[in-house]
């Protein structure tokens, strides 16, 4: 199972960290696993196209990205991501665990 926790600072998302596999299927043949790469590193990308330099640090099944400042954007941006993550859970159920952390 995906592990998604995301950061939350007075009521607003500023980070993420995600590791884990989905298990809906083997490794380069998880969709569950790819919409989540794929719309992790668009975030990311995002965030750095705004010039906003979130703290990103990757490792071995594991991406946190955090964002110190950047006035309504990372909140929004976080938000939706979010959105998209309950969306694939829907489709694909019992492959993300996600989790709100106050920080």
């Amino acid at each position: 199972m995906i592990r998604a926790e995301f950061y939350e600072k007075q009521g607003l998302l500023t980070g993420f960290r995600f590791s884990g596999h989905s298990g809906y299927a083997e490794a380069g043949e998880d969709v569950a696993c790819a919409a989540v790469s794929s719309a992790v590193q668009l975030t990311a990308n995002i965030l750095g196209e705004f010039g906003l330099q979130p703290k990103l640090t990757v490792g071995d099944n594991v991406i946190e990205c955090i964002c110190e400042d950047g006035g309504e954007i990372p909140p929004r941006l976080l938000n939706v991501l979010k959105q998209h993550f309950e969306a694939i859970l829907e489709e694909f159920p019992n492959t993300i665990k996600i989790i709100i952390s106050e920080v």
